[in-house]
């Protein structure tokens, strides 16, 4: 299988599309920077070794606009896709569009894997599982037990409360700086472990209450840019045991450099990217996914780009 850069391709390609094998695609805008056709590619070709009809299997990518999303998933269905990973501004949107989906999809109010059913799409949501597996790797930290500072109240904040909550942390602790999104984070969880304790702040304005020794997770998209400062003073935060940082590229946000330059540890969401990956792949072949060849598949692009 070669090791060229997946092309991305848009909605007109998809209206003329022919594929003799099995189809799997990341949907999103934009979506050119994913590394998922280069780690499912070669999972695939891995998977290939010991069950040769993975042969015909393979992952593309497709740049599809908000409003063009309802004609898009009707023609990955039409053109027999097996699978799908959405990814921003696509996971909430599709919702109305799916015929059936798990009970994290209903509570996070978004999908980031869906799987083709005769009727249209199921969904799924396997950022949570993702969130939970990479911080597992870090050594010493687990959420059960751990109080959480969460970043953020969007739809990734919402999947990360929602598994923080089902974990066990001892605490949830959600900022962010526009109050809505936030009351509506809070009042979504309301339901799942209700015994946890959860909190809302402002990010401009930390409350002296936040616990020492959480795990900070970033979930806003603040770090993508070049230029984006931190979401949060990290010095007005107790001493954490960690900090992990959704965004994977650049490798080094303006977060995980406070982090380092105060001797917090700190990693990236390179880990949560290839953990949540192998689950929807798992969702979609029936295997055991081959993480580790994930992983280096993940690296290598990333160090090409």
């Amino acid at each position: 299988m070669s090791n060229a850069p997946e092309p991305t391709r848009t909605l007109a390609d998809l209206a003329h599309w022919s594929f003799p094998g099995t189809a799997l695609a990341v949907v999103g805008r934009p979506v050119g920077h994913s590394l998922s056709p280069e780690m499912h590619n070669a999972a695939l070709a891995e998977l290939a070794q010991t069950h040769p009809e993975f042969n015909k299997w393979r992952y593309f990518k497709f740049d599809i606009a908000p409003e063009d999303l309802p004609q898009a998933l009707a023609l990955f269905h039409e053109k027999k896709f097996h699978g799908l990973n959405l990814t921003v501004p696509h996971k909430s949107l599709a919702l109305s569009r799916l015929v059936s989906c798990d009970e994290f999809v209903t509570a996070a109010g978004a999908a980031n894997t869906l799987t083709a059913v005769a009727a249209g799409w199921h969904g799924a949501n396997t950022d949570g599982t993702g969130l939970s597996l990479a911080l597992g790797e870090q050594p010493g930290v687990k959420l059960a037990g751990h109080p959480v500072i969460l970043l953020g109240a969007g739809g990734a904040a919402r999947a990360a409360a929602i598994e923080c909550l089902q974990q066990g942390c001892s605490a949830l602790w959600v900022g962010n700086r526009s109050p809505e999104p936030l009351r509506a984070l809070l009042a979504a969880t309301r339901d799942i472990a209700t015994r946890i304790p959860r909190h809302g702040f402002d990010l401009a304005q930390p409350p002296a209450e936040l616990p020492a020794g959480a795990l900070v997770i970033n979930a806003t998209s603040l770090g993508l840019a070049p230029n984006d400062p931190s979401p949060v003073d990290l010095r007005r935060i107790p001493q954490p045991a960690l900090v992990y940082d959704m965004i994977y590229r650049p490798p080094q946000t303006a977060l995980l450099r406070q982090a380092v330059a105060s001797g917090v540890p700190g990693a990236n969401g390179l880990s949560m990217l290839i953990h949540q990956g192998a689950r929807s792949l798992e969702l979609w072949t029936g295997k055991k996914a081959p993480v580790q060849v994930m992983q280096r598949a993940a690296a290598a692009a990333l160090a090409r780009n």
